[in-house]
């Protein structure tokens, strides 16, 4: 297949072992190499959802036009994945919020903004740019319990909103927006086309390209000349 033919083409890069304190085997795309959120995946999939991470970086961030790190993009790519698979997301948006923002932790913006304006009403101006503090105030006022449910539907509710943006973006790929199942299946056949190559030679880095087009995918290495193909 000529390369004019693929809708969209996704450098990545494989390590086997990576220099970024993770030190894991995996994928990243090269758009996120400089983003130390982001954390290397290989083809492996989850008991509830037939996909890698891997996948869902690809399929419900990159082409949806979201980066791969921040809360509010995960809130986001996590009801699109909701979507594309049929799993539930509320078990995702309830560790967020559990290991993440009842501590005070978030990616990408500031507590502050990320909580809905009715929150942050209610916490003292003063201390509103000190994310641990803002959260510490609102569990003292609300009660733990309650915050948490709150924060868990604020997820829900950023993932809905951030819908139609990511759909767009998508139609501005070329590829529809309806196949994005088929695609992620087809893309996660080709991690695992791969794979035991790739465990079996531990290369210390390789280049590739992921081409898609809506009715097939390609995995090409740069280094090997190696190409893995799936129809959707």
């Amino acid at each position: 297949m000529n390369k004019h033919r693929w809708n969209v083409v996704l450098p990545a890069t494989y390590c086997t072992e990576w220099q970024d304190g993770y030190g894991v085997r995996g994928w990243k795309l090269d758009v996120s190499l400089n983003d130390p959120a982001v954390i290397a995946s290989t083809e492996e999939t989850g008991a509830r959802i037939p996909t890698s991470v891997f996948v869902h970086d690809i399929v419900d961030h990159h082409l949806c036009g979201l980066a791969m790190s921040g809360h509010r993009n995960e809130a986001i790519a996590l009801h699109l994945l909701s979507e594309r698979t049929g799993s539930s997301p509320i078990p995702d948006y309830t560790q967020m919020t559990e290991e993440d923002i009842l501590p005070g932790q978030i990616n990408g913006e500031a507590m502050q903004c990320f909580l809905p304006d009715n929150l942050v009403n209610e916490v003292p101006e003063e201390i509103r740019k000190d994310n641990v503090a803002l959260i510490q105030h609102l569990s003292g006022k609300l009660g733990r319990a309650q915050l948490k449910k709150l924060l868990i539907r604020h997820f829900e509710t950023l993932g809905k909103m951030g819908y139609e943006n990511a759909r767009e973006a998508w139609g501005e790929t070329g590829l529809d927006f309806q196949k994005r199942k088929q695609i992620g299946l087809c893309i996660q056949e080709l991690l695992e086309q791969s794979s035991t190559h790739l465990i079996e030679t531990s290369p210390e880095t390789l280049h590739a390209e992921i081409r898609l087009s809506n009715d097939s995918c390609c995995l090409a290495i740069a280094e090997t000349g190696k190409e893995y193909y799936c129809t959707t």
